[in-house]
């Protein structure tokens, strides 16, 4: 089933609430979706795992169509995405250099050793391109610039440890304001509804780290069910806060227990697991499993 540009946000199966729309811009926004200017999206990946592309891919819909790798390429004209465009090779290339109104989204550090060498996005003219190379020839000329993932946005785990690829966020790489969706990986929602919200003409508040105060203005803590419940000293008890055993939820700020994940199923806490504090730019932070030096026992 092919869904028109103008049904993007109906199968979207987003509230207008969730997304900060009200219905006027809900109006607004399936005309500029229906018009044959709609701005065009590119996203590249750098230094990453590829997991903020998979939370996008796996966002599950109640209606048709179900994917958002169908609705995304039925309803905006999406340029350039390694998994899950048509194009390749110089093809590919080409499409993103002839577009003039864009939203370039990134997923991924930069790394900077060896001449940015260990991420390379495609082949232009001969010449192997970096991701480096690439954000910074794309990202002046963008309408605006979206970084989704701890990765892009503050370093994430490419960028902890011993760090051998020198890898820098895309902010502090390119030194130009950016839209911060944070998360490891950021919930499917929170990038589709910051997208729509662009594409609608509406500007996007954002806090003190370029997050959307709409997504990142309260702790996991203030509205997590678990709060005010006896703390739990050892796992796999239920029903039991688990502040004391490291859960960084009173530091995090996310809506992830009023959103939940997989269609509003669960979600970290409600599966029995502690906050990680994903969200947060010192994530994985120094007491993490990859704050050592890379080599050591």
């Amino acid at each position: 089933m092919e869904v028109s540009r103008r049904d993007f946000l109906k199968y979207c199966g987003i509230s207008a609430g969730t997304l900060g729309l009200s219905l006027f811009d809900l109006g607004i926004l399936n005309s500029v979706l229906a018009a044959d200017g709609a701005p065009s999206v590119i996203w590249l990946q750098g230094s990453s795992c590829c997991g903020c592309s998979i939370s996008l891919i796996n966002r599950i819909a109640a209606t048709v169509p179900k994917t958002v790798d169908e609705l995304l390429t039925s309803s905006i004209d999406l340029i350039f995405h390694p998994n899950l465009m048509g194009p390749a090779g110089s093809e590919a290339v080409a499409a993103v250099r002839s577009i003039q109104k864009y939203i370039l989204v990134l997923e991924g550090g930069v790394p900077t050793a060896f001449n940015g060498m260990p991420c390379t996005v495609w082949t232009e003219n001969g010449v192997d391109v970096t991701y480096g190379e690439a954000i910074m020839s794309l990202a002046p000329n963008a309408m605006k610039i979206i970084c989704v993932g701890e990765c892009a946005c503050f370093g994430g785990i490419p960028a902890s440890g011993g760090n051998p690829t020198q890898i820098m966020s895309v902010p502090a790489y390119l030194g130009m304001e950016t839209i911060n969706i944070a998360g490891c990986p950021p919930h499917p929602d929170w990038m589709i509804g910051t997208i729509a919200q662009l594409l609608a003409g509406n500007s996007v508040p954002l806090d003190s780290y370029g997050r959307p105060t709409s997504i990142f203005s309260n702790t996991v803590h203030s509205h997590c069910p678990l709060r005010g419940t006896d703390e739990a000293d050892t796992f796999g008890v239920r029903n039991r806060c688990l502040r004391e055993l490291g859960c960084r939820g009173p530091e995090t700020f996310a809506n992830c227990p009023d959103n939940k994940w997989n269609n509003g199923v669960s979600w970290c806490v409600n599966a029995g697991g502690p906050c990680i504090g994903c969200t947060e730019p010192d994530f994985p932070g120094t007491n993490s499993f990859y704050s050592g030096d890379g080599g050591g026992d």
